[in-house]
């Protein structure tokens, strides 16, 4: 187990292959990252001060990590632990509007409503190939800001290495959010994670998939919603290819009938759709 705690030194705001990294893993390793919300805010007041505040405009994020042996074109699989929000998320609207929640036991409360909290992190991912600097902001084949709210923990999401290394990133702790997140902001919080980060060669893709305690999901982004849903489409086609056996012509009559697709997010420049496959869907 590796510890990153939560310092401006183990903290960056933006992506490029050029970061140095702050820590080093083995295959198979873990890592426990503490990160503060998107904002940089580490409660309501107060915030941590990144160590060049007019390049790391980004989200909040943990890393670079290197993966010890991670070469571009291998696929990174990142298991998700653990996500625990801290006691206090925000959600913003429309200025002035916004809901002060204050999180406990699995519960958030604000503006006299309560919602069951569903932790996870809105970014995972890392930088383009390109040399250098990436806005967090856009989802990307290689992961990134992708927001989706099925990545909780006991989830394991397999991403496309851009660059030898990995040098993977996470941050952007959300206590709950729907799909599309649609004001552009979830429950923004602080948050402690714990993910497991190891490497297959077995495994070629161009997108992300997932694997749920209940579900396989594929991803796609790009800034047309229909070119997005095509993306993640072929990716659960190989998906079905791989796990079911199936002729690919066959997986897509299949996936008209039992997978579903849902806009993932909505507000991140890159729109997103995941497709769903259910493992009851099919007898």
């Amino acid at each position: 187990m590796h510890d990153l705690p939560r310092e401006a030194d183990n903290l960056h705001g933006y992506f490029s292959r050029e970061l140095e990294p702050v820590l080093t893993v083995e295959p198979g390793d873990a890592v426990r990252i503490d990160v503060p919300n998107a904002a940089w805010q580490t409660a309501r007041d107060e915030e941590v001060v990144s160590r060049d505040p007019k390049l790391h405009t980004g989200h909040a994020l943990a890393g670079p990590i290197e993966v010890r042996g991670a070469r571009a074109g291998q696929t990174l699989v990142v298991r998700i632990d653990e996500v625990r929000p801290g006691s206090w998320g925000v959600t913003l609207g429309e200025p002035p509007h916004r809901i002060d929640w204050e999180l406990a036991d699995g519960v958030g409360r604000g503006l006299g409503r309560s919602v069951r909290l569903a932790p996870f992190l809105g970014v995972l991912g890392m930088p383009p190939p390109e040399p250098g600097v990436h806005s967090t902001v856009p989802p990307r084949r290689w992961g990134g800001n992708i927001d989706c709210k099925e990545l909780v923990a006991g989830t394991t999401l397999f991403l496309p290495i851009p660059v030898d290394g990995a040098l993977f990133s996470a941050g952007d702790g959300h206590g709950l959010q729907g799909d599309g997140e649609v004001s552009g902001t979830a429950i923004e919080v602080p948050a402690t994670s714990t993910l497991t980060l190891d490497l297959r060669d077995d495994l070629p893709l161009e997108w992300p998939i997932a694997r749920s305690s209940g579900a396989w999901l594929s991803f796609g982004f790009d800034e047309h919603l229909g070119r997005a849903a095509r993306i993640a489409v072929d990716g659960m086609l190989g998906v079905m290819e791989r796990e079911l056996g199936l002729p690919r012509g066959e997986a897509l009559a299949l996936a008209s009938v039992v997978v579903d697709l849902r806009v993932t997010q909505v507000v991140n420049e890159a729109l997103g759709v995941h497709a769903v496959l259910r493992d009851d869907a099919l007898g």
